[in-house]
């Protein structure tokens, strides 16, 4: 994805200014309080993703569009984000089933 939106392009530059970090000590202390965080903020963005799925297949959009506008994902693929499912959930659901 060569067109990294400006929020994308942020997050990049700010995982980068870690490894710009030069003291081990300072950049093993940081990067442990961003990982802290992170479980919190990838939920987040997993319910944003999938609100904004619900809200393009809401629209009219089928699943391949919008597998195709998430980056060229599987249409099962962009149906299972709509309906919350992460690749863990799935894969815990296939060992169930198994």
């Amino acid at each position: 994805m060569t067109d990294n939106r400006e929020e994308v392009r942020r997050l990049v530059e700010a995982i980068e200014a870690f490894e710009a970090i030069e003291d081990d000590e300072a950049c093993a202390k940081a990067v442990s309080e961003a990982l802290a965080q992170w479980p919190d903020h990838h939920s987040k963005l997993r319910a944003l993703r999938q609100r904004r799925v619900q809200a393009l297949k809401a629209q009219g959009k089928t699943w391949a569009e919008i597998g195709e506008l998430l980056g060229g994902i599987t249409a099962a693929r962009a149906q299972q984000i709509g309906a919350g499912l992460s690749g863990a959930t799935r894969k815990k659901k296939g060992q169930a089933d198994g």
